[in-house]
């Protein structure tokens, strides 16, 4: 069987994917101040987005959690604290290579980290002020959110279409990969074959 180790990575990337999440987490935490006290109302897209203080999620996405924030909001810090100990594991863990990746897995970080101050220090909220029309009403996030949700499908398109280890290769690297590591295996397999025949 082909058997590796797994070792840290963390290089010029990581270094770079990291004082790019410090810059979003600052951005998230910035916006919700100044919303907080100049207080924004905008109509960017009539019906669609809107920009509008004062809103507070007592809960989560789309107000999970909401309906009892004194119970909710210990769970939910208590979930996100693990969630960014198995995201800052992968973080360092996940090869240089995987440039995607790592980048998919440190916006998440940022985003997980801008709401997680919040539900800390604001009780029982973290504070919205980003409108958009879905599911039939207006519903507000902030940039945390949007972190979370851009970090999130781009590792999922990653790992899809784009990784080597991608479930439908799409690019000339992800296959050439496939096919070498499917090589190895074979040629180890092989290997372990002969050796048991010889015995």
């Amino acid at each position: 069987m082909l058997k590796k180790k797994l070792k840290p990575s963390f290089g010029k990337k990581s270094i770079i994917l990291i004082a790019v999440a410090v810059a979003l987490i600052a951005a998230d935490l910035l916006t919700k101040y100044f919303e907080e006290r100049f207080v924004w109302n905008a109509v960017i897209i009539p019906g669609f987005a809107e920009i509008e203080s004062g809103h507070r999620n007592p809960g989560c996405a789309f107000s999970f959690l909401a309906d009892n924030p004194s119970v909710g909001q210990p769970i939910l810090i208590a979930l996100t604290i693990v969630l960014l100990a198995v995201l800052i594991f992968g973080f360092i863990f996940i090869p240089e290579r995987f440039t995607v990746l790592k980048t998919a897995v440190s916006i998440v970080i940022a985003g997980a980290i801008g709401n997680l101050v919040d539900r800390i220090f604001i009780p029982f909220a973290v504070r919205d002020w980003f409108g958009l029309w879905m599911f039939g009403n207006m519903t507000y996030c902030n940039f945390a959110d949007f972190w979370i949700v851009i970090g999130v499908a781009l590792a999922i398109v990653d790992l899809l279409f784009f990784n080597e280890w991608a479930v439908f290769p799409l690019t000339k690297k992800a296959k050439e990969a496939q096919a070498a590591r499917k090589a190895e295996e074979e040629f180890n397999k092989n290997k372990e074959d002969n050796g048991e025949n010889q015995q």
